[in-house]
């Protein structure tokens, strides 16, 4: 014969199956919170991580470009400090001698300039050359002085200096002249003296 289960026996069985689903939810919402808590954690480092990569990624082009302006424009100091060496070598070309020996010296001299400025030329350095008549431009000229004339405003009247720029950065503007209209005197009409005698007795 069969044994039949008495009521608390099947309750407590009923109780623990109960106790052991509780649990086993308990458990499941545990796993699940815990797998939650992980998932967003890994967001969050992963988003780190990309926030890193992005700023390396900036920071690297950011000195590449500081590295290649460094390189390109290494020159400009030297370049400036050269220039007034040019300016005397302009100058002095620009007298034509009377003397045939002086001819010779100053063909040699034409000779050693015309390397200079192509050494340069090399190095990214062009000359800034206005020619007299040319329109003023103020980012590329220094007007040195204003010469009156009854011509048209704003013109290059006489060039003391050339300008140079290394590549597309100006390391010295041309100094010029430039023309303007003539300033008209105002004739102001003399005061009369009127002679009054303040003082009369």
């Amino acid at each position: 014969m069969v044994e039949m289960p008495n009521d608390k026996e099947v309750q407590e069985k009923e109780l623990s199956k109960d106790d052991n689903k509780e649990k086993e939810l308990k458990s499941r919402k545990e796993f699940k919170n815990e797998i939650n808590k992980l998932k967003s954690d890994a967001e969050h480092w992963k988003n780190e991580y990309y926030r890193a990569y992005a700023d390396t990624k900036n920071l690297r082009t950011s000195l590449e470009k500081d590295q290649s302006r460094a390189i390109k424009y290494r020159a400009e100091g030297f370049i400036d400090a050269l220039l007034p060496i040019l300016d005397s070598f302009y100058l002095a070309l620009q007298n034509e001698p009377t003397d045939p020996a002086l001819k010779n010296y100053l063909t040699g001299f034409q000779y050693i300039y015309r390397n200079l400025v192509a050494v340069l030329e090399s190095e990214g350095v062009s000359e800034i050359s206005p020619q007299v008549g040319d329109k003023f431009n103020p980012d590329t000229m220094n007007a040195a002085d204003v010469t009156e004339s009854d011509g048209e405003e704003g013109l290059v009247s006489r060039v003391y200096a050339k300008g140079y720029k290394l590549h597309d950065r100006i390391v010295r503007h041309a100094m010029v002249s430039v023309t303007s209209k003539p300033k008209v005197k105002e004739e102001k009409p003399e005061p009369e003296n009127k002679t009054e005698d303040k003082f009369d007795a």
